[in-house]
C-alpha cells in the first residue's frame, strides 16, 4: 500500500553507497512511492556541502549543518564559523547530526566541547539540533537538561524512563528508525508506548538500519513504511494516520511550510 506524506526525517544520501543510483532514487524512485520530504542529517563538513547541494537540485529534500561525534578530529580552526555560514542556505533547517558517541571513543571531553558549541550556535540561531547520543545519555541529558534545545533525538533506542525523563524538555522529539521492526528489540517499543504523539518522528538513517526482512542491506527511503506500520501497530493507529502525525511534527519542528 502507498501512503500520503512520508517524512523521513533522517537520511544521508550524500554518502557513497548511493554513488551509482542516487539520481533515479532520488528523482524518481522515491517521489514515485510516496516520499514527500526527507531531511539530510551532515555529518561532517563535506557531507554537508554535498547535502546542501541535493538540497538545491530537488525540492522535497531538506538540510542540515553538524558535526559528528566521529567527525571531530581534525577540524579547521573555523570550523563553527563554517557551519553557521552553511546554515544560511534557506533550506538548512537544523543544525546536526550533532551530540556524543562513547561507542568505542575516548575524546570524550573533546566531544562534549564540540556539541556544547553547536547547542550554543543553535540557540543563537533559533534553530533545532539534531541529535545522536549513543552509549552516553549520562553526560548527554545533563547537558541538554542545561541548555534546553529544541531539536529530535535521532534514532531513540533508550528507555521509557529515560523518555520521560527527556520529555520534561520541551520542544524535544523522538525519532524511530527501523531498529524498532527487529526481533526482540524491546527499549523502543516501551518508548514508543509512553510517549504522546506529537512528540514522535520516523527516519530511516538511510543507507544504515534496512529493517526486517532487508537486514544488512543498504536501506533507502522507501523501507520507511516498514517502521511506519510497526509504530503504528505500537500504538493502536492506523499507519496512514501514524504517517501524517510523524510527517506534521517533523514539519512543525524544522519548520517547512
Amino acid at each position: 500500500m502507498r501512503y500520503k506524506n512520508l517524512f523521513d526525517s533522517h537520511a544521508h544520501y550524500a554518502d557513497s553507497s548511493f554513488d551509482k543510483d542516487r539520481e533515479i532514487l532520488l528523482n524518481k524512485i522515491l517521489p514515485e512511492s510516496g516520499i514527500a520530504y526527507i531531511m539530510l542529517a551532515g555529518v561532517a563538513l563535506s557531507d554537508c556541502l554535498q547535502s546542501q547541494e541535493l538540497a538545491k537540485k530537488y525540492n522535497y529534500i531538506y538540510c542540515s549543518a553538524g558535526i559528528h561525534p566521529e567527525q571531530i578530529q581534525d577540524l579547521p580552526e573555523n570550523w563553527l564559523e563554517q557551519i553557521e555560514m552553511l546554515a544560511s542556505y534557506p533550506k538548512c533547517m537544523a543544525i546536526g547530526e550533532i551530540g556524543l558517541d562513547y561507542h568505542q571513543q575516548e575524546n570524550k571531553n573533546l566531544q562534549k566541547e564540540i556539541f556544547i558549541k553547536q547547542l550554543e550556535l543553535a540557540k543563537k540561531l533559533d534553530f533545532p539540533v539534531i541529535l545522536h547520543i549513543r552509549d552516553a545519555m549520562g553526560d548527554a541529558m545533563e547537558i541538554l537538561k542545561f541548555y534546553q534545545p529544541k531539536g529530535v533525538l535521532h534514532c531513540y533506542n533508550g528507555s521509557a524512563e529515560t523518555a520521560r525523563e527527556l520529555l520534561k524538555i520541551n520542544h524535544l522529539y523522538f525519532s524511530f528508525s527501523s531498529v524498532i521492526t527487529y526481533k526482540n528489540v524491546r527499549k523502543p517499543v516501551e518508548a514508543l508506548k509512553i510517549l504522546p504523539l506529537d512528540k514522535i518522528m520516523l527516519e530511516t538513517d538511510s543507507p544504515y538500519l534496512a529493517p526486517e526482512p532487508y537486514r544488512h542491506k543498504r536501506c533507502d527511503s522507501r523501507m520507511i513504511i516498514h517502521t511506519a506500520e510497526k509504530m503504528a501497530e505500537i500504538k493502536n493507529i492506523t499507519t496512514q494516520e501514524l504517517v501524517t502525525i510523524c510527517c506534521e511534527n517533523a514539519k512543525r519542528l524544522f519548520q517547512i511550510a
